[in-house]
């Protein structure tokens, strides 16, 4: 066909994208590093290598990934189970908490329904909420940084099917009370779900956040959200679980992607619990670096909330974000910027730390 015959041909109609797929936001992840000088403190990964279990369980499974997982992940939902004293009929996996979320959504969501989360919070919320045709209903955070729980009570309608509670919050790190969350439960409906999203539940110091556990078995329309790709150091592995009412968690594990946890992950994931251990000693070095790095940078001038996550969250314009990322980006420093917002900063080894405060030093007000 000569270019004037394609010319006069009549238009061919193409498939289409979804209204609610064509303009979704494309999720952000962290930069990846470009090189060994490059610390990369934009993804909140666990700057340990994997537990040494976890390595020796990948490893011997390996010669079995010809073969399909178990798409139930019974071995994995029983040793959760254990570690949690429940039933593994109330815990369901997926590939990460955000696949677990995503399975709650379309568990629970028609097209118009309604989920009620605090702004700014995990990015992927808005994503997974528009992408099931719901409604997502962003509620700002209060001036310290946190969850405003009075304003999220009041926006809940006759649509209100899911709310999000991030504990510590990503970015910023403010973890909510037990008694706030307590509240919370009692001034809404027992027929919405209330996701405890819980992704750096162990970077926490003790008492700082909820107990969880405690509230689930209190309020039967609680879930909680965890994941190992973060203190357990398997984010490349994609796995993370949640705890629900048997109802709800089956529910999940009808809409999971077939075989989405792969037979590696639940391993390593196994290991990793039985290593518990090993993972509260890097745990804790995180805690102290953290705070080491919260209290010089208070001395240099910049203010900040206390975190509970294995990061640091700096309130910053656009004019301040700009000259910041400028100077990590010069200074080989991967840092997760959110414009309009601020920057957040892994915490990792002590020399990529170190480098991080010389260079805040330089900027401080």
């Amino acid at each position: 066909m000569t270019a004037e015959q394609l010319l006069a041909a009549p238009a061919i109609a193409l498939p289409t994208l979804r209204g609610a797929v064509a303009g979704l936001p494309s999720y952000v992840p962290g930069r990846r590093s470009a090189g060994a000088d490059v610390a990369a403190l934009a993804s909140n990964e666990s700057h340990y290598e994997p537990l040494p279990a976890a390595i020796t369980a990948v490893a011997e499974a390996a010669g079995r990934m010809n073969r399909y997982p178990d798409m139930a992940a019974v071995e994995l939902r029983e040793r959760i189970a254990r570690q949690l004293g429940v039933t593994a009929a109330e815990v369901a996996v997926g590939p990460g908490s955000v696949g677990v979320l995503q399975q709650i959504i379309t568990g629970l969501c028609d097209a118009g329904d309604e989920v009620i989360f605090a702004w700014r919070s995990f990015e992927a919320y808005p994503i997974l909420v528009e992408l099931a045709g719901a409604r997502p209903v962003r509620i700002p955070l209060d001036h310290l940084e946190g969850h405003d729980l009075d304003a999220m009570a009041e926006a809940v309608t006759v649509r209100t099917k899911v709310i999000l509670l991030c504990t510590p919050n990503n970015p910023t790190g403010v973890p909510i009370s037990h008694d706030r969350i307590e509240a919370f439960l009692r001034a809404v409906r027992s027929d919405i779900l209330v996701v405890i999203d819980e992704a750096y539940v162990e970077y926490a110091e003790a008492g700082s956040g909820p107990d969880s556990l405690a509230l689930y078995r209190q309020y039967p329309n609680v879930c909680i959200l965890r994941t190992f790709s973060k203190a357990y150091g398997l984010a490349g592995l994609r796995v993370g679980y949640a705890v629900a009412a048997p109802a709800i968690a089956e529910g999940l594990r009808r809409t999971a992607l077939p075989f989405s946890v792969s037979a590696l992950a639940q391993k390593a994931a196994i290991a990793s619990l039985d290593a518990g251990e090993e993972m509260e000693t890097r745990v804790a070095a995180v805690r102290q670096e953290r705070s080491r790095m919260a209290a010089q940078l208070e001395a240099q001038g910049w203010k900040l909330q206390p975190s509970q996550g294995n990061f640091l969250w700096i309130r910053a314009d656009d004019d301040l974000l700009a000259r910041l990322v400028e100077a990590f980006d010069a200074a080989g420093v991967m840092v997760r910027a959110y414009q309009g917002d601020g920057v957040r900063i892994t915490v990792a080894d002590p020399a990529c730390n170190d480098r991080v405060l010389r260079l805040l030093e330089a900027h401080a007000a």
